[in-house]
């Protein structure tokens, strides 16, 4: 029986194309008037899941419910979701008025109704005085909104979005990601999107499920996504991250004594640490690398470095510090002002970590 907590429930669904197992064992559950991001590499599974969401693939085994619906092996055209697909689908014979209608007018819905329908999605996607127009007539950004606009305009319970903005230009797609969230809140619906995009995963999702290989990594906020990485992979995959091999020394109090590879030895949180006391992985983040010219107070972790290399990025440098013991480290330091007496190649610095920062991670 379907969890009715959820809109979409997805019970150990698993999809193989031959001897290649494209999505295996997955169990996710999304709630409705959730945005909720498929995100991982080419290749991991993410689209195929949103392929048999929306009925364009079966599983091999498994479940799907969709408002409590049982749709596993349900034809697309009977499921109440829509989607955008990444290069539009825009019927390019038809303005962007008879676009946008073109769904009710399937559903045959009235023609007042339609009229009624189309005119409030159009406001809000701000397409206003474009109805006339052609796709070919639309910028790629314009193209988008009509794409979303004859998606939502149906009312499906479930949106589901492949990749859609990968086609726009950087300042484009920054700008559609902050109108598609704003869009998603008024519309109070639930989406469903599939990116490779880290960025655009962090910038729109209530939850984010972060896929490798056909398995389901880990699911959370982006905050939790971002700084509590269960695995490696995920600590890599979003964002940047140092993520060094450590050997168990001794348990002290609530922390483990461990050394890196290379090493050094630090203090770190004893929760996450394999039970055997087996090797495992720290992840620390760049910008949580503390950088000085002097001792770090407060710091539970502090020991000097040479920085190795220097790459100015604009309001962050990028330094690569190696420490005595030969452990290697990425930081990232702010430029407050253009006069800042920076760091430089060659210079030794004292670098610090607090225990808050250093996350226990599973190698696999």
């Amino acid at each position: 029986m379907p969890d009715h907590e959820y809109m979409i429930d997805v019970r150990a669904v698993t999809k193989r194309f031959g001897d290649f197992t494209a999505v295996n064992d997955i169990t996710l559950g999304v709630r409705a008037g959730e945005f909720i991001t498929l995100l991982g590499p080419s290749g991991c599974g993410k689209t195929t899941l949103l392929r048999m969401l929306s009925g364009f693939e079966t599983p091999d085994c498994g479940q799907i419910y969709i408002e409590g619906l049982d749709v596993t092996r349900l034809a697309p055209y009977r499921r109440n979701v829509n989607q955008v697909f990444q290069s539009y689908a825009l019927f390019p014979h038809l303005s962007v008025r008879d676009n946008i209608a073109f769904g009710l007018r399937m559903q045959k819905v009235g023609g007042e109704e339609t009229r009624r329908r189309v005119a409030e999605v159009v406001d809000l996607v701000a397409l206003g005085g474009f109805e006339d127009r052609m796709p070919h007539q639309l910028s790629g950004g314009q193209r988008q909104r009509v794409a979303l606009a004859r998606a939502i305009v149906p009312r499906p319970a479930v949106l589901l979005l492949d990749e859609p903005l990968s086609a726009l230009d950087a300042k484009l797609r920054h700008q559609m990601q902050v109108e598609l969230k704003r869009l998603q809140k008024r519309l109070g619906m639930t989406f469903v999107f599939v990116t490779h995009d880290q960025e655009e995963a962090l910038t729109m999702s209530d939850r984010i499920a972060v896929f490798n290989q056909g398995r389901l990594e880990q699911i959370g906020t982006a905050l939790e996504i971002y700084h509590q990485p269960r695995t490696a992979f995920v600590a890599d995959f979003i964002g940047e991250a140092n993520l060094l091999e450590a050997e168990w020394l001794a348990e002290e109090g609530v922390h483990t004594r461990v050394r890196l590879k290379g090493g050094l030895e630090l203090r770190v949180p004893l929760a996450g640490w394999p039970s055997d006391g087996s090797s495992a992985m720290i992840s620390v983040r760049p910008e949580k690398v503390c950088i000085s010219r002097r001792p770090i107070e407060g710091a539970e972790n502090s020991f000097q470095a040479v920085i190795t290399e220097e790459v100015f990025q604009g309001a962050i440098d990028h330094l690569t510090v190696r420490t005595d013991a030969g452990t290697v480290l990425t930081a990232l330091v702010a430029n407050e002002s253009a006069i800042m007496d920076a760091f430089h190649e060659g210079e030794r610095v004292w670098c610090g970590l607090h225990l808050d920062d250093l996350v226990v991670v599973r190698a696999g």
